[in-house]
């Protein structure tokens, strides 16, 4: 297991271990179908990609459990979607 998913303020941030757990896999799922990074990183895992768009707050779960993004000056862009369209 990856130590910064052990991290209080990462599982503070979210508002606790399940809805941690809930937003990496959510979002794991849309890089694995080629969906775009909200950060800039050289990281070829997509855990720590997933991790550091946390920490930078450029993502997050709403209150209906849809990953939500941010774009760079913290505006909300709304749930994140897969579509072919998108990559």
């Amino acid at each position: 297991m990856i130590d910064e998913l052990r991290d209080e303020k990462l599982i503070e941030k979210v508002g606790g271990r399940f809805k941690l757990s809930t937003l990496v896999q959510k979002r794991l799922v849309y890089l694995n179908k080629g969906v775009h990074s909200f950060v800039e990183t050289d990281k070829k895992d997509k855990l720590l990609v997933v991790i550091q768009e946390i920490m930078e707050d450029k993502i997050y779960l709403d209150e209906a459990g849809n990953v939500c993004a941010k774009d760079e000056a913290g505006n909300d862009l709304g749930p994140v979607e897969f579509t072919y369209n998108s990559l």
